[in-house]
């Protein structure tokens, strides 16, 4: 599944923006808006890099398609990220429920037909970012400040 890739750039981050690399960063949901079309309804949503550092403040946004066969990485997104377990058992999402809410993502970027996308690859919890971050490879076990 692809989706359009857009990034807000502040004057912290310009250039590293430009070279985001594939993979994965801690995030935040800055804002979330449900895009009503016939074929492929979506949500869109903006997130602010937390980590890696380098480029914390950025603000990477993609979109998650509503459509019956995308239903499934829509729970997947909302139950990593720690959306309101009694809203998702009634199969309701709140835009507002969702902003705040953090975790992993890991994206990939692809280009069709001379346009830039952006692929929401995949989630996880905020807790797993320690495990999973790319700095973590770079530290030999036991080498964490107590």
């Amino acid at each position: 599944m692809r989706h359009e890739a857009l990034f807000r750039k502040s004057p912290s981050c310009r250039s590293a923006i430009d070279s985001v690399p594939d993979g994965l960063f801690l995030v935040r949901v800055d804002r979330v808006q449900y895009r009503w079309h016939v074929q492929k309804p979506y949500y869109q949503i903006r997130f602010a890099v937390l980590e890696p550092k380098h480029l914390a403040g950025c603000l990477i946004t993609g979109r998650l398609y509503c459509t019956a066969r995308a239903m499934w990485k829509v729970s997947w997104f909302l139950r990593d990220f720690g959306y309101d377990t009694e809203l998702l058992g009634k199969d309701e999402i709140d835009d507002q429920a969702l902003l705040g809410l953090q975790g992993v993502l890991k994206i990939s970027h692809a280009i069709v037909h001379g346009i830039s996308l952006l692929n929401l690859d995949g989630f996880a919890p905020l807790s797993r970012w320690q495990e999973l971050s790319p700095t973590a490879a770079d530290d030999p076990p036991g080498s964490e400040v107590a």
